[in-house]
């Protein structure tokens, strides 16, 4: 699992997007949320702390699984995106208190003694951050056997398709070869691996897990996705981001089969915990 250089602030990169967030970002596959839960094994009253929420897909998929939830924490830079995570979880939190931190993940801090985090996780969201800074600051902050998890599952851009690589092609039609990334400039390829980062962390006991994943897309859901990303987002395109959308929906309806664009992906869990810590 790989990431970009710097990190970037979410809210300068999508905005008050959280609506196109969470309709067309994929969830969390099952066999990834009873790891999670698995994790809590255990522990009396856990607590998670959601770094990165986005619209809070994390707790929503494991509140059902893991009902002895006492509390959840959501961070998340953009204000917009925790609105849409309260909103969406308040059907499944049951009892379970939530706190929202708006700001850096790295400048968290727990908002009432005796809510250690047992669990600390980062879904698709820990390339945009100061690594070094959060793993010291869950370090400070998560209780003595908690576990950290470092999840995602690549990008449209890197899948290997014939589909994912003609959409690949257009957008660079309009963008220009290179891969955009953050609010300026390109990707620039990692000189560090998330594993990297951990080991030289106090959670420096590492386990990996990896789940494939199929996925199904209709065409307009792909083009829907596309605005969530740091690659293809609508404010990269100015003016023309309608007439790409245009073009795009029509490649990829070409390229569907029986209407359905089909992704193979893996989806990736690391595991860290202090040494010494519980298995």
């Amino acid at each position: 699992m790989t990431r970009p250089d710097q990190p970037v602030s979410a809210d300068a990169l999508f905005g008050s997007g959280a609506a196109d967030y969470a309709r067309y970002r994929p969830g969390l596959p099952d066999a990834a949320v009873h790891l999670l839960a698995a994790t809590q094994h255990g522990v009396p009253g856990p607590v998670l702390l959601d770094l990165g929420t986005g619209t809070g897909q994390v707790p929503r998929a494991l509140l059902p699984v893991l009902r002895r939830l006492v509390h959840v924490d959501l961070v998340d830079v953009n204000r917009h995106m925790l609105e849409t995570a309260l909103t969406a979880l308040e059907p499944v939190r049951g009892s379970c208190s939530m706190s929202t931190f708006t700001g850096e993940a790295h400048s968290f801090t727990p908002t009432a003694p005796g809510r250690a985090p047992t669990l600390i996780t980062s879904c698709r969201s820990f390339h945009w951050m100061s690594r070094p800074e959060v793993l010291a600051m869950a370090d400070r902050a998560a209780a003595p056997n908690a576990i950290v998890a470092v999840m995602g599952d690549g990008s449209l851009w890197t899948h290997g398709s014939d589909w994912t690589a003609a959409l690949r092609g257009l957008i660079q039609t309009y963008l220009g070869e290179e891969r955009r990334a953050g609010t300026r400039g390109t990707y620039a390829a990692p000189d560090r691996s998330y594993e990297d980062d951990l080991a030289d962390s106090a959670f420096s006991d590492v386990t990996e897990r990896r789940f494939p994943v199929t996925r199904s897309w209709f065409p307009e859901d792909v083009v829907g996705h596309l605005r969530t990303t740091s690659f293809a987002r609508p404010a990269l395109f100015a003016d023309r981001h309608h007439e790409f959308e245009a073009e795009a929906l029509g490649l990829l309806r070409r390229h569907a089969r029986g209407g359905v664009l089909t992704e193979d992906a893996v989806f990736t869990v690391l595991l860290a915990r202090r040494p010494g810590g519980a298995a």
